[in-house]
């Protein structure tokens, strides 16, 4: 048996000394009274013994907080990977739409900076390439030299950007590029390289193609909303170019019929993946020249294009709601621990302090 021992209890509310009982020390200096624990299940105390904790070592502070909060701690780490994981799509998407505003801007920057030489050059160059064409037909195949010429053409910027398209019904404006290497496609559309470049002519066919489904852009996601009489609009250069849809396709990978010339025809045809997800087939919205619907308009630096409305943030609230309501039951329970504990910590302390009186008296 050891007397004079300092018993604390847990919690921090009290000292009281306790004579002739054995203390059995945990791990840490927690301490449990080895007679009382009998009569009061569940009450712990930390003994201290000439100003030190008994027991092997100390639990630094912030283990203990640890421990007393790990619940919590969970919670939290699951709601924010969560709101991770819904936030990224939304995120990313605007992500890509600041740089593929930022970079239509650029584009239209520098063709506004063109001297009127450099720019009859580079459309003359275009226009050309475009009537070649019309008699040789789509280059499916194209050698070195052929794709070396393509790509110096509309190349204003140096990047391999040739202008935009712009889709009102889904809300779209991406830069385009030549070629369809997959981190272009990653970011924005493609031109098909061989077929007519996007600058018209009587007999022509510009072909460009896009995802759909990624996680980190829209890009052509809503394609397959497109109906016969919609529109839209390639801008290049200065000159803006308007199709209006008259045929939706879906064929084969290694289907090309659709993909031709015609004679006399100003086509442009939009591709991507489809159905969604799956991705086994094509989409093919081919469209027609028409009259620009105001006149002919040009390539202006826009505003930022970002949509207004994000679902991300309404879809993260429900958690983080779930979130607040588990942390305040967890709280809530924590005061009622502290409280039955100090409750019992008084209980036991008038009960010590009786029995030390009543062996004071014996002792007299």
């Amino acid at each position: 048996m050891v007397s004079d021992y300092a018993l604390i209890f847990r919690a921090g509310i009290g000292k009281i000394p306790v004579r002739n009982y054995t203390p059995l020390c945990g791990t840490g200096g927690e301490g449990i009274l080895a007679e009382r624990t009998v009569n009061d299940p569940g009450i712990v105390f930390s003994c201290l013994h000439q100003s030190r904790w008994c027991g092997k070592g100390n639990v630094p502070e912030y283990m203990k907080w640890i421990r007393k909060h790990i619940i919590t701690l969970v919670l939290v780490l699951i709601a924010l990977a969560g709101t991770g994981l819904i936030a990224y799509p939304t995120f990313a998407d605007w992500w890509n739409s600041f740089h593929q505003t930022r970079a239509v801007a650029a584009y239209a920057g520098t063709v506004a900076r063109l001297d009127s030489n450099e720019y009859d050059r580079l459309i003359n160059e275009a226009e050309a390439y475009n009537k070649k064409l019309a008699g040789t037909g789509i280059l499916w195949k194209m050698t070195d030299k052929e794709k070396a010429e393509y790509e110096s053409l509309l190349d204003v910027t140096g990047t391999g950007i040739m202008g935009y398209i712009d889709i009102p019904k889904i809300q779209i404006k991406l830069p385009i590029y030549h070629g369809t290497e997959d981190n272009i496609l990653q970011i924005a559309i493609g031109h098909i390289a061989g077929s007519s470049l996007p600058v018209g002519g009587a007999t022509s066919h510009c072909i460009v193609s896009g995802h759909r489904g990624l996680p980190s852009a829209r890009l052509f996601t809503d394609l397959d909303k497109l109906e016969e009489g919609d529109t839209w609009t390639l801008n290049i250069m200065d000159r803006t170019l308007t199709y209006e849809t008259d045929q939706v396709r879906v064929v084969e990978p290694t289907d090309l019929s659709e993909l031709q010339m015609e004679q006399g025809k100003d086509y442009c045809t939009l591709v991507t993946c489809t159905p969604y997800g799956i991705n086994t087939e094509r989409l093919l919205i081919r469209g027609h020249r028409i009259e620009n619907a105001q006149g002919e308009a040009k390539v202006i630096a826009d505003a930022l294009q970002i949509r207004p409305v994000y679902i991300a943030p309404f879809a993260a609230l429900p958690l983080l709601l779930l979130l607040f309501a588990l942390m305040m039951m967890e709280v809530r329970k924590q005061a009622a621990d502290k409280k039955a504990r100090e409750k019992a910590f008084r209980q036991f302390a008038g009960r010590t302090l009786k029995d030390e009186h009543k062996d004071g008296e014996q002792d007299r």
